[in-house]
């Protein structure tokens, strides 16, 4: 839809193909149907929340920052509200009111929209496209087309890698993709048993081999089978097809304190209330439901008084709220993921328009790319910046 209206603005004559029923389909669900538009942050701030690519942006987001993306939405009658972490979300917390500004903009800019209409391939000539195949056996002439069918995250919002199918078919170079911003599953046993449990302000830390590759401070959830929430997803986004099985995560339920700061505290709660059980004393320093686990894997008795605690089982305790260690087995599929990662080869495209560098006349923006970010407004600022990009760039080819 951006790239559509920012063709449009320039004079072209622009229509819009969809092969779904309606527009911002998965715009819709995103940020949890409330809809992260982009994130108010500086360009460097920015980038550093790219995890790949983050250098080809640099020109769309200059000429399209968080900046301009929220004054277009608000002169527009969206207004927005900044949240922690600079997110940005409509004031109304409805995605359908960002979908609503940006389907009336299309339509009063008469960009001629045309939903149940799904496009087969691209028609190439000498190297130049020349219109688009048609599902219903038509053909499509123009001068310029934007790919921006997205990735493979929720299919059922018709994201199934349409544009990657094109691209390859075109001779564009392909990275390959896994699902990016996604749940990930663990083997441990007693996972299952906290299902729906959120915790806040705990440490989450990944290494390989010696080093770490992420350590972050937030908020995460176990599910039915592994664990999801902010912390999860960014790790998700960092974690390789080789980790699955051999990963190990550690968890910090106390960063705020140190392990002789946690000891202490145990010391004194047991003489406080001697007679209390252990897992009824720990059950105040957690989640109920997360105290039965922490004293399995301490291998620790819960039922008897917190006086009969010895040395030895206290620090048993300490080290594993301070260390839970859980075992990665591998990410959710692509129905659960925010993004896809990998995509069509940046080094096939141009940065400042967006245009293919194998095919005259035809261009990509957002997803389909090989460029993602972490969570916070930052993905979807690409698909708009992009967008723009490749809209208005796509205009200047008809002329």
């Amino acid at each position: 839809m951006m790239a559509a209206i920012s063709a449009r603005e320039k004079g072209s004559r622009v229509i819009l193909l969809e092969k779904n029923e309606k527009l911002g389909k998965k715009l819709y669900i995103t940020g949890k149907g409330r809809c992260n538009v982009t994130n108010a942050c500086t360009r460097d701030e920015f980038m550093e929340n790219v995890n790949s690519n983050g250098r080809f942006l640099f020109s769309s987001f200059s000429s399209w920052t968080p900046q301009d993306l929220m004054g277009w939405f608000e002169e527009r009658g969206v207004p927005l509200v900044v949240e922690r972490g600079r997110r940005v979300f409509p004031q109304s917390q409805k995605s359908s009111d960002i979908i609503r500004c940006l389907e009336r903009e299309c339509r009063d800019l008469g960009i001629e929209i045309r939903l149940h209409t799904e496009v087969t391939s691209p028609r190439v000539t000498d190297g130049r496209l020349i219109g688009l195949e048609l599902s219903d056996g038509t053909f499509q002439p123009c001068d310029a087309a934007v790919v921006a069918t997205g990735g493979l995250s929720y299919p059922v919002t018709g994201s199934t890698g349409d544009g990657y199918r094109w691209a390859s078919a075109t001779g564009h170079r392909f990275i390959d993709t896994r699902a990016g911003l996604v749940p990930v599953a663990l083997s441990d046993l007693w996972v299952p048993t906290l299902q729906g449990l959120s915790l806040k302000n705990v440490s989450l830390r990944a290494r390989r081999g010696k080093k770490d590759f992420f350590h972050e401070l937030g908020e995460m959830m176990f599910t039915h089978c592994g664990i999801t929430g902010p912390l999860v997803l960014t790790l998700s986004s960092l974690t390789e097809k080789e980790d699955e099985g051999t990963l190990l995560l550690h968890l910090d339920l106390k960063p705020g304190m140190t392990d002789q700061e946690l000891q202490e505290k145990l010391i004194r709660e047991c003489s406080a209330e001697p007679e209390r059980s252990v897992k009824n004393m720990l059950s105040k320093r957690m989640p109920g439901r997360l105290a039965p686990v922490v004293l399995q894997l301490a291998k620790t008795d819960g039922s008897k008084p917190s006086h009969q605690l010895t040395r030895e089982e206290r620090g048993r305790i300490v080290s594993v709220m301070k260390d839970l260690t859980m075992h990665y087995e591998g990410q959710m599929s692509y129905d659960e993921a925010v993004i896809t990662r990998g995509g069509v080869d940046v080094r096939d495209i141009t940065p400042g328009t967006m245009e293919s560098r194998k095919i005259k006349g035809l261009y990509f923006a957002g997803e389909v790319m090989d460029v993602d970010a972490f969570t916070g407004g930052y993905n979807l600022h690409i698909a708009f910046c992009t967008g723009r990009a490749a809209g208005t760039a796509a205009a200047l080819e008809g002329e």
